[in-house]
């Protein structure tokens, strides 16, 4: 499990007059003065072994040597990209390289036994504090903007989390504020709830995609431009929920050379409609197969795990462990995309097989760090009383390691690619809801192609594969339900996984309990740059310490085609 590690360019953030007077401190100075102070924290200072690119889960232990089983979660991440993604990180799933600095594990919260803390922590405490919104107050105001000083330059949180029923938020005034929900198969492993949080996705395209010719807004128009952002993204066709006269907007959407009646969005489209098609026709903006275009907004808000006693099954809560912001800042061409991962690939390949390849990214804790791609990431995370604060520079460049040089990424994100396609409000899979409208009770488990194993139901093949629910094999409750004492997967609760993915995916109360306890130990200590992986006892299947020329064991790789 070989990992590129980047070595980023720390640019030191002055807001001062020139000078180190008290009268020159700026309020944003003081602001983050203070954070420091009050959580023990350093908003520059690279602590933990220059802040650690690698994730946590690169560290595992993919060889059992009692039974010489190997296991493989590697593939989720690093495996062929589909172009324009042009990295191919397959040969990952088979070693690990890790730079000299990073061959020693970082992440020493996961080796901690948190056992004692947790049990002095009541289920009715912790239901009490999940519930507590650190984003909204009882005004519907937005709690961190309300924290950030005026003079702060990076993203100020502004969707309110209140839905109609196509999924678009709208503020306490009824306007739009340009955020849409939409409804995902979570990712493999990490981001099941079974493992410790519950999330969501929203996206938000530039004002132009939601205007038309004549700069009005308009929701129709809007997403119609999603419909073809969707299209374009996954490259294939996107059913509409209804059908589209082309001629109201000239655009050929259905690509079949005419402009007629149109049931869904080819992934051959040539332009948007409204204001983006005059933007796209002056080369303002931009259009291409498997990129968004520029100034496109993702807002993904890390949870906790919450019980509903009526349906006996958690709900997202109210609380947020994490509110992460990213933007396209900048629009990258194929060619520009290409020859960046083939500038890696050949660094790679003029080094010995001891030194990973080093790059660089730009940025700071408050404006986001950037990735090659024309990405800039930033987040928000909870202080030591559970208020939202801006990550330090060192907190963001975890969010970096998932987000640049993965084959399994899409223009440098996950969840999009992964939305639901039903496009009518009653199905099960509809696309366009949030979460708290809309739950994953009864959605079918995707089936995903791969280039030796065919078609495969994606989260058993990922069972079969891994022999557990996540990357560190922890997941007692998953074992005990999926696998017998021997190990071997159960096939009758694999056949009901098909039809419902929560059977995997929830947890039981107690074990939320459980993990939203452990994780609340991480956010009192403000150790987050040491792991914030959600556990209770040390973690067993993780190296200490990786030793040069190092394999995985894994010998036959998955591959998407």
């Amino acid at each position: 499990m070989k990992r590129t590690i980047i070595l980023l360019t720390l640019l030191h953030f002055f807001v001062g007059c020139g000078n180190n007077s008290t009268s020159n401190i700026s309020s944003v100075q003081s602001y983050i003065q203070n954070l420091e102070v009050e959580n023990n924290i350093s908003y520059e200072e690279i602590m933990n072994t220059r802040g650690s690119y690698i994730t946590s889960m690169c560290y595992t232990k993919t060889i059992d040597q009692t039974t010489n089983t190997v296991f493989n979660p590697c593939y989720s991440c690093h495996t062929k990209g589909k172009i324009p993604n042009y990295y191919n990180d397959t040969n990952l799933q088979m070693e690990y390289n890790f730079p000299a600095e990073v061959m020693k594990n970082p992440f020493m919260n996961l080796f901690k036994d948190r056992s004692t803390k947790v049990a002095f922590m009541t289920d009715s405490a912790t239901l009490a504090y999940v519930r507590q919104s650190n984003y909204l107050n009882h005004e519907g105001e937005i709690l961190p903007t309300q924290e950030l000083p005026i003079e702060w330059k990076g993203y100020r949180p502004d969707c309110y989390f209140h839905f109609d029923d196509d999924g678009f938020d709208k503020d306490p005034e009824g306007k739009y504020t340009g955020w849409r929900a939409f409804r995902y198969y979570p990712f493999l492993g990490t981001f099941w709830p079974t493992n410790g949080s519950t999330d969501d996705v929203l996206i938000r395209l530039d004002t132009i995609f939601r205007q038309d010719e004549k700069n009005t807004f308009s929701k129709k128009i809007y997403s119609l431009n999603l419909a073809i952002v969707e299209a374009l993204i996954k490259q294939k066709e996107i059913v509409l929920p209804s059908t589209i006269d082309e001629k109201v907007y000239g655009v050929d959407l259905n690509s079949n050379g005419l402009l007629d009646t149109a049931f869904s969005i080819s992934p051959m489209v040539e332009s948007y409609v409204g204001l983006a098609k005059l933007y796209l026709g002056e080369n303002k903006v931009h259009l291409a197969q498997g990129l968004f275009p520029e100034n496109t907004e993702f807002l993904h808000s890390v949870r906790y795990i919450d019980w509903d006693d009526d349906k006996e099954q958690i709900a997202l809560s109210a609380r947020m462990k994490e509110l992460r912001y990213a933007k396209k800042y900048a629009w990258k061409r194929y060619g520009e995309i290409e020859r960046a991962a083939q500038s890696e690939f050949l660094e790679a390949l003029a080094l010995d097989n001891s030194t990973a390849t080093m790059a660089f990214f730009k940025g700071n804790y408050e404006e986001g760090l950037r990735n090659e791609i024309g990405w800039v990431y930033q987040g928000f995370i909870e202080n030591k009383s559970g208020i939202l604060r801006p990550q330090t520079h060192e907190e963001t460049i975890a969010c970096m390691g998932c987000h640049s040089h993965l084959g399994a990424t899409t223009d440098s994100t996950f969840a999009f690619a992964r939305k639901f396609e039903g496009s009518k409000k009653d199905e099960n899979d509809y696309g366009w809801n949030h979460w708290s409208q809309k739950g994953l009770d009864g959605v079918k488990e995707p089936l995903v192609e791969y280039l030796n194993d065919g078609k495969q139901y994606e989260y058993s093949f990922y069972l079969q594969n891994n022999h557990s629910a996540n990357e560190f094999r922890d997941n007692d409750e998953v074992q005990r339900k999926f696998f017998d004492a021997n190990g071997s997967i159960k096939k009758d609760i694999l056949k009901a996984l098909n039809d419902d993915i929560t059977l995997l995916l929830f947890p039981s109360k107690e074990r939320a309990l459980s993990l939203n306890k452990g994780y609340k130990a991480i956010v009192e200590e403000q150790s987050y740059i040491y792991g914030r992986d959600t556990h209770i006892k040390p973690l067993k299947h993780l190296y200490k310490v990786i030793k040069e020329g190092q394999v995985t064991g894994i010998k036959k790789p998955i591959v998407r085609p």
